[in-house]
């Protein structure tokens, strides 16, 4: 009979904890990460702009002459989110590399956000090693030129000196904070479905990366990066899909 009390209760924890719900209702802006700009009229990979991992924002003013032209990259390493005057088009990987813009004719600020996802370590490739964004970008054709180039600091920047404001409708990539309540310490997993691309810290650590297209939907969170009551995370995320919320399940999630 007790055995069946327990196992109830263990059921009740665990349905509760996969309800949980954690709103992401504060924001900080991306440019609190930006370092050094680097400005030249054709692209540099990240390896010229001394980034071995992490992100570049590569950026260009760009006019349309018609409702619709593509926008075609010569090299992408290793994924990008696409954006114009801050505004989500999409996104582009080494084999997906273009992508059309549908706007009314005139200037507009594109934005491409790149991530280095890894480096070749081994294979006839290894010397083939650069990454982020080089070669030509074309728009109808046409060469875009004049980068300035951004490293972003994202792994490495102290979430804790992050200021942090209430949620606006915007879609472009920031940091997001959130809180959720606990009773007791022991690993659980966050589910990122609807979620992009990014990094997570739980109580101010690291704990992991996520990307939609991985087939693990989620990141495990160890019993020791916990504490009881009220925990905090901070989510850097790269292609706003606009989510507002993650939950917490007890077992691993995929698709």
């Amino acid at each position: 009979m007790w055995k069946k009390i327990a196992l109830g209760l263990t059921l009740i924890g665990s349905q509760a904890l996969m309800a949980q719900e954690i709103v992401f209702n504060k924001k900080a802006s991306l440019n609190q990460a930006y370092q050094k700009a680097v400005e030249a009229e054709n692209l540099l990979p990240m390896n010229d702009l001394n980034m071995e991992f992490g992100y570049v924002l590569y950026q260009a003013e760009i006019t349309t002459e018609a409702e619709s032209e593509d926008l075609e990259l010569e090299n992408v390493r290793d994924y990008a989110a696409v954006y114009i005057d801050g505004k989500l088009l999409g996104r582009l990987t080494d084999n997906h590399k273009k992508i059309d813009i549908k706007t009314t004719p005139g200037k507009y600020l594109l934005q491409i956000y790149v991530e280095n996802i890894g480096r070749i370590t081994y294979g006839p490739e290894i010397t083939d090693n650069s990454k982020g964004l080089f070669g030509e970008v074309t728009l109808a054709g046409n060469k875009v030129s004049n980068w300035k180039m951004i490293p972003l600091m994202i792994k490495q920047y102290p979430v804790k000196d992050l200021v942090f404001e209430d949620r606006k409708e915007t879609s472009v990539p920031g940091f997001y904070k959130g809180n959720f309540n606990i009773d007791e310490l022991k690993k659980t997993y966050l589910d990122i479905t609807g979620w992009g691309m990014g990094e997570v810290w739980v109580n101010q650590k690291y704990i992991g990366s996520y990307w939609e297209e991985e087939k693990q939907q989620s990141i495990l969170i160890p019993s020791e990066d916990l504490v009881k009551g009220e925990n905090e995370i901070v989510v850097f995320e790269l292609k706003n899909n606009q989510q507002k919320t993650m939950k917490l399940s007890p077992i691993p999630v995929f698709k």
